[in-house]
């Protein structure tokens, strides 16, 4: 190699190695004062998106355990306020006890009375005046405690409800039930298709309606609430798990006729339908309906789907139509004991007390039961939930905490390095100071 002095590329060399070292002795050095070896996204971009992620979820996990537990609180409360509505009931049996013997004088009677109406006074006081966090806790009202890791897939609700306390309504023996009208509806969606076919995979461009009779909401006949189900334009299947994850107190599921309704015969018993049931409190047949045995409802899509099934057959386009599915159910039906037409006047109106405050009892000890189980269902939940953020981060720090004994091997390799790569780069421009000797 010529000796010159226009270019001194060994010094070029050396420098640019030692700004390597620098800048990976730099990385390096934020690593282990960080904690972490992914720093930004230069470091690993992938691995960056996965931690963010995964922080997401821990996030989501740590909140969610604090819904729950906020949730047993709740119940706590709830709990706590029939205990004492417990025990003004025994109070209230020993008087009508008491006052059923006939032993009383008047006066001692209307006494004993008097304390009664207090106890159901103090009944409607703790029903209208127990709360959490600002929120009357008693009113036949659904509380839905959120738990997720932040992901659609992993949601989930745990609706609560508490039913009304009052003299007129005590306890609830029937807690959180939801019952459908009928053993089950079968819409059939190939009705009149005139030998067209319907599958699972098929689009659905429309609408399904279901309509929700909620007598929480008016105890009469009325009370219709509207859920509109969008079939936006993907698979019946798809439609039939929105269905199923509504919350509508229903399950749905694709059945053929002579699987939805057994015993089914003709040449329609291979229609594909949609089948939708739910826990049964009474066989009634939803209005506009046609009944098909054994309690179970059969109608036509043409009545009942606001929808469009593509199909690619051409003759499938009589298998839509427009309507209302009579899908109707009854959500959190309160079970509970009239205490307010009862009084302790008289040994014949004490006797009657006394059995209806039994009853009201036993309704409100199944109704701390329904409440008992909430809470353990929550603490479960809890639990879960704790495990889950446990692994999660345990599977975060794996791919994003800094490995020490990696890291400070790195840091002695590159300050070595670095001195070595200062020499060099020393060496390399003394070289040239070799050039003046020749013009000497």
């Amino acid at each position: 190699m010529s000796l010159g002095v226009l270019n001194n590329l060994s010094a070029m060399s050396a420098a640019n190695n030692l700004n390597n070292t620098n800048n990976s002795l730099s990385k390096t050095l934020q690593q282990l004062s960080s904690g972490s070896k992914i720093n930004g996204g230069s470091d690993d971009a992938a691995g960056l998106s996965l931690v963010n992620g995964l922080q997401a979820n821990s996030t989501a996990l740590a909140q969610s355990q604090t819904n729950a537990q906020e949730g047993v609180g709740l119940l706590q409360v709830a709990d706590g306020a029939l205990s004492q509505v417990t025990n003004l009931l025994n109070r209230a049996v020993t008087l009508a006890t008491e006052v059923s013997n006939g032993t009383l004088n008047g006066s001692q009677q209307t006494a004993a009375n008097q304390e009664y109406q207090s106890i159901l006074s103090e009944i409607n006081n703790i029903g209208s005046t127990t709360t959490y966090n600002q929120n009357q806790v008693f009113g036949s009202v659904d509380r839905a405690i959120y738990t997720g890791d932040s992901s659609t897939a992993s949601a989930s609700q745990d609706s609560l409800h508490f039913a009304t306390l009052s003299s007129s309504s005590v306890g609830d023996a029937n807690g959180k039930m939801v019952y459908s009208q009928g053993q089950g509806t079968f819409i059939d969606l190939q009705a009149g298709a005139a030998g067209g076919t319907v599958g699972a995979g098929d689009t659905v461009n429309g609408n399904i309606t279901l309509t929700v009779w909620d007598p929480l909401a008016n105890a009469g006949a009325g009370g219709t609430a509207t859920k509109v189900i969008a079939g936006g334009g993907g698979t019946l299947a798809a439609l039939v798990d929105k269905i199923n994850s509504g919350g509508y107190g229903v399950t749905a599921s694709l059945q053929t006729k002579a699987q939805a309704i057994p015993g089914t015969i003709g040449a329609t018993s291979g229609d594909l339908g949609i089948e939708i049931r739910g826990n049964v409190s009474a066989a009634t047949v939803p209005t506009g309906s046609v009944a098909q045995g054994a309690g179970f409802t059969q109608v036509t899509n043409t009545s009942l789907l606001d929808a469009t099934i593509t199909t690619g057959v051409a003759n499938a386009s009589a298998a839509s139509g427009t309507g209302t599915a009579q899908i109707s159910y009854q959500a959190g039906i309160n079970n509970s004991a009239n205490l307010t037409n009862y009084d302790l006047t008289s040994q014949s109106n004490a006797q009657s007390t006394l059995t209806v405050l039994n009853t009201a009892i036993s309704d409100v000890a199944a109704q701390q039961g329904y409440i008992g189980a909430q809470i353990n269902t929550l603490n479960a939940v809890s639990s879960v939930m704790n495990t889950q953020q446990q692994n999660i981060v345990a599977a975060q720090n794996a791919v994003q905490a800094t490995d020490y004994a990696t890291a400070a091997s790195n840091m002695s390799k590159y300050q070595i390095l670095s001195q070595t790569g200062i020499s060099a780069l020393a060496q390399a421009n003394s070289v040239q100071q070799e050039v003046l000797k020749l013009l000497q």
